[in-house]
């Protein structure tokens, strides 16, 4: 194992640069019931990113279709092979979470009409959207995805630090890669379409709403399934947790409506890079097992950064 270094001393690595598309498959659909509520740690940061998960693997399929038409219109190479590693890993986000609703599916009946709507939702725009509509959406709901891996890396501790292996592991993977390929889709619609800056800033806006508005239908459902709205106080943290984290979001998502503002230059990519990413990129890299993630795993992985 290598030494510990910290973020601030370590060689610069860009996370953006070249990053690479793992085949991961965590088995979740494996899972049994009570690996659904996985997080100990916090149960309502558990339950808000199952939320979220209903419908994000029906977006990053729309992402892929969004994508794959712009690379027809893109010529610089580098940017046709970051949409290509884009594609890959949103694609196996998809196949790996589309397993684990399956799991949630048998803990709460009522996420599959969730899921089953948003599967159709995001099929039916796929072949109706023009390739304006395709990449400005996606660099908006994109912004989102970004900033919510910066976010959630962020509190790994007080949010994931004692919970199930298996599912935390997939989401320290998800948040790692989302915040790699964060550029991708911005510098795609820059590209195509970089005279309509108002239209990319309209559609975060869009994809804010729509993520807010699909997470809080799945993430109330959970809570009363759970009995967290039997009870006032119960109610109100389980509330005020789903606030507060999409209230944040939305805070770190303003930088994006600037004229000067490029996913690249953030800092999370820059400066003050996140030690659980760094070490998670160099660990797989030198081929540590990324598939479970308990705290003595977590432990090697930042010994990595």
């Amino acid at each position: 194992m290598t030494t510990s270094r910290s973020v601030e001393n370590m060689d610069f690595e860009h996370p953006m640069d070249g990053f690479p598309v793992r085949p991961l498959a965590f088995g979740a659909n494996t899972l049994d019931t009570d690996s659904v509520l996985w997080s100990q740690s916090s149960p309502e940061f558990a339950m808000s990113a199952n939320a979220v998960n209903v419908h994000v693997p029906y977006f990053e399929r729309y992402l892929i279709r969004a994508m794959s038409e712009a690379k027809k219109h893109i010529k610089d190479e580098k940017l046709l092979a970051d949409i290509s590693g884009l594609i890959g890993q949103e694609g196996h986000h998809a196949k790996n979470f589309i397993d684990f609703n399956k799991v949630m599916t048998r803990r709460y009946p009522g996420i599959e009409a969730l899921e089953k709507h948003a599967k159709e939702y995001f099929a039916e725009r796929s072949k109706k959207d023009s390739l304006k509509q395709l990449v400005g959406f996606t660099a908006g709901y994109e912004t989102f995805t970004m900033v919510a891996g910066i976010i959630i890396l962020a509190n790994y501790e007080k949010w994931m630090g004692d919970s199930d292996p298996t599912v935390k592991a997939m989401w320290v993977w998800h948040q790692v890669e989302e915040i790699e390929h964060g550029a991708v889709a911005f510098e795609v619609y820059k590209s195509l379409y970089g005279e309509h800056e108002w239209y990319r800033k309209y559609m975060i806006l869009t994809a804010l709403l729509q993520i807010g508005r699909d997470t809080a239908a799945a993430y109330l459902l959970m809570c009363r399934a759970e009995g967290y709205m039997k009870r006032l106080p119960s109610a109100f943290r389980a509330v005020w947790f789903l606030v507060s984290i999409f209230t944040r979001s939305v805070w770190h998502c303003l930088p994006a409506f600037s004229k000067n503002y490029h996913p690249r230059n953030h800092p999370v990519a820059t400066t003050r890079q996140n030690k659980i990413a760094v070490g998670w990129r160099r660990f797989t890299k030198a081929g540590g097992d990324p598939l479970k993630i308990d705290r003595a795993k977590m432990q090697e992985i930042i010994g990595f950064s």
